[in-house]
């Protein structure tokens, strides 16, 4: 794990844009979605650890266009916490293609205990890494 920022880019595909030549709105989410993966990647935790010992269910997102994005383009998404509750806690989303805003989301998640969707704290050692890189 590191402490710099974290930014995850990708490629937008030609199946992705919509008739007016912009990433369609419902393909935010999975870049979005994408990027959280990674983020928690670098954070030191696998996808098995990450469902075996600690899971979250999305329960809110909020997404704001800002620019298009257009076949080929690349997106440059950064990863944040912003917010922290007991059994929750909120990552910001910001896309840019080429510099320029392109959208930004702000995700709610709730910690659930692995397989059963019931809220549970955060984990501790899951709270010390999300408040040590809160903005």
């Amino acid at each position: 794990m590191t402490d710099a920022p974290f930014t995850h880019r990708l490629r937008v595909r030609y199946a992705e844009v919509d008739q007016q030549q912009v990433v369609f709105n419902a393909h935010w989410l999975t870049y979005f979605d994408e990027s959280c993966t990674r983020f928690i990647e670098h954070l030191g935790w696998g996808p098995d650890t990450w469902t075996r010992d600690f899971d979250v269910m999305l329960v809110k997102a909020v997404v704001e266009w800002q620019g298009p994005a257009r076949f080929d383009d690349w997106i440059d998404i950064a990863v944040a916490p912003t917010r922290l509750g007991t059994t929750s806690f909120d990552l910001r989303f910001t896309a840019t293609v080429d510099g320029n805003p392109a959208a930004i989301a702000t995700i709610t998640y709730v910690s659930i205990v692995p397989g059963q969707h019931r809220p549970v704290e955060i984990p501790p050692a899951v709270r010390a890494v999300l408040e040590h890189r809160l903005t």
